[in-house]
């Protein structure tokens, strides 16, 4: 799928639902990455779920990822790297990202400090690749607009403890 490049900052197009809450033009041709992570018992059985979709809504790939015995935060933000990895991998200059986990949203827009060693190192590797892309935004949803992709974390730790 070809991406064309974006300057930073763009004039609004003509169509109002292409513009976020700040007013700023969204890429028409951006991918849309819903993320979850979750773990059992916190910590415990972990894994994450990505669905990718284009700008129109068709399906793009959907990632899925036992991560062993760790916290949902961490889940969470290896649900983000995924969904940078395969964006970049795949050639988008243009990412949009929902997810329901607050902290990880306001962590990666600033709002919030990463104090856990174990989420900095994973911050940092987020914000890295962020850096690769011309366009991104990260966004928060109730856990009800995330659906398939709660589902595809809990397939993932089912899988990974051995559940069918």
């Amino acid at each position: 799928m070809p991406f064309r490049s974006y300057p930073r900052r763009r004039k609004p197009a003509a169509s109002p639902e292409l513009f976020g809450a700040s007013g700023e033009a969204w890429p028409q041709d951006r991918l849309i990455a819903h993320i979850d992570g979750g773990a059992r018992g916190n910590p415990g059985p972990a894994g994450y779920g990505v669905v990718l979709q284009d700008a129109s809504g068709r399906a793009v790939a959907e990632l899925s990822t036992f991560l062993g015995h760790q916290t949902n935060n961490y889940a969470e933000y290896m649900g983000l790297l995924a969904a940078l990895r395969y964006s970049i991998e795949h050639g988008a200059r243009a990412l949009e990202v929902i997810s329901d986990s607050e902290l990880l949203v306001k962590q990666i827009n600033g709002q919030y400090k990463v104090r856990h060693p174990a989420l900095l190192d994973l911050h940092q590797q987020a914000k890295a690749l962020i850096a690769k892309l011309e366009w991104f935004k990260v966004h928060h949803v109730l856990r009800g607009k995330n659906k398939r992709a709660d589902a595809l974390a809990n397939r993932a730790m089912d899988q990974g403890m051995g559940r069918t």
